[in-house]
């Protein structure tokens, strides 16, 4: 518990004063936002706000998390190694993204084709090694070969079978989080309480860990998980640095995430997903990034289809994702992102009512 309060102290510290500093040196480098033409309006003011703030966010969780831990006498385990090459890895494909925008000034960035290139290749090599290397002593790997709501069940799947299963979740998330970093302290708002929820859920696997020899543990209830205390600990520093990072990016906001922090925060929900063996309970966790991209798949959809059967595309919202077509209906963008919060916190609480109701059951 040292750990996990000692990672969020650093991480909030680290994120709130090294925002500060980002702001100055990506103002006065020019690293400013381009903003796509067919959003709202009221956007169009954010043009040239310093972006690529994620990193920021990236390397306080980062640096917290590995400060915290040894300071408390111990070691990185290989759980928190993967969630960091995830989390890392997949803000370096954020960050080239984002770079290509701000030196191109053109909001389009990587091609779709390139960005899904780079998180198919961090995805593959987190669950090659995730999955056949790194076993404890109880024999449990990073990752298991079975799908998981807060256990493992069904059949032990081949390894390719799983390797496609974490390229979605991986791809899904990073890209559901993507989506949702569209308004001012949308995404690191929300952040805050997916992570803590997952410090939540990994505490509690911590103090019910299979094998164990703490005669309070039901073995029947028990979780197989490999380190879910460093993976606690590493996810205080996400939701903490999301929250000094929020201080700067509130409307209205003075830095702008960019690709490299949302991407990272996708691909670490990802790695804490499967490390702790609650990839379907994620998606209620998660819930919100799950309806920012339904409403993208919903529009592009139904625009293929009407297009195709009556030549005229229509579409469902006035634009996606989701958020945007609230402001376009005439909501204040901070109304939008407080009533979002709401949703994310809603969401969230029912995640960890299924977990725990898993638990009692």
């Amino acid at each position: 518990m040292r750990a996990i309060l000692l990672s969020g102290a650093l991480a909030v510290v680290c994120s709130l004063l090294g925002t500060r500093v980002a702001i100055r040196w990506f103002a006065r480098h020019g690293f400013g936002q381009p903003i796509r033409q067919d959003g709202p309006t009221t956007h169009l003011v954010k043009r040239g706000t310093p972006t690529m703030g994620g990193l920021v966010i990236v390397l306080s969780a980062i640096a917290a998390y590995l400060a915290a831990t040894i300071l408390t006498g111990r070691w990185p385990s290989a759980s928190a190694w993967l969630l960091m090459l995830l989390f890392f890895g997949c803000g370096v494909v954020g960050f080239l993204d984002d770079f290509i925008k701000v030196y191109e000034q053109d909001n389009r960035g990587l091609s779709s084709r390139a960005k899904m290139a780079g998180q198919t290749l961090v995805a593959l090599v987190f669950g090659v090694l995730a999955t056949q290397l790194f076993a404890d002593g109880r024999g449990v790997r990073p990752a298991s070969q079975y799908i998981s709501i807060t256990h493992d069940w069904g059949i032990k799947l081949p390894l390719v079978v799983v390797l496609l299963v974490i390229w979605f979740i991986v791809a899904a998330t990073s890209n559901g989080a993507n989506l949702t970093d569209g308004a001012d302290g949308l995404l690191a708002g929300a952040s805050a309480l997916i992570f803590g929820a997952y410090t939540i859920v990994n505490v509690w696997q911590n103090n019910q860990l299979c094998d164990s020899s703490r005669p309070t543990v039901v073995q029947a209830q028990c979780y197989q998980v490999r380190d879910p205390l460093d993976l606690a600990v590493f996810s205080a520093a996400i939701a903490a640095a999301c929250v000094g990072f929020l201080w700067w990016n509130a409307k209205p906001a003075r830095i702008i995430m960019g690709d490299v922090g949302s991407l990272a925060i996708g691909g670490a929900l990802a790695g804490l997903a499967i490390m702790s063996r609650t990839e379907l309970l994620m998606a209620v966790i998660g819930g919100l990034f799950v309806l920012e991209t339904l409403s993208v798949m919903l529009q592009m959809s139904c625009f293929k289809l009407t297009r195709k059967l009556t030549g005229t595309g229509r579409r469902i919202f006035r634009i996606t994702p989701i958020h945007h077509h609230f402001e376009h209906l005439g909501w204040q963008e901070v109304t939008v992102v407080i009533r979002f919060w709401i949703v994310a916190g809603i969401f969230v609480a029912a995640g960890l009512g299924i977990f725990y109701a898993s638990w009692l059951a």
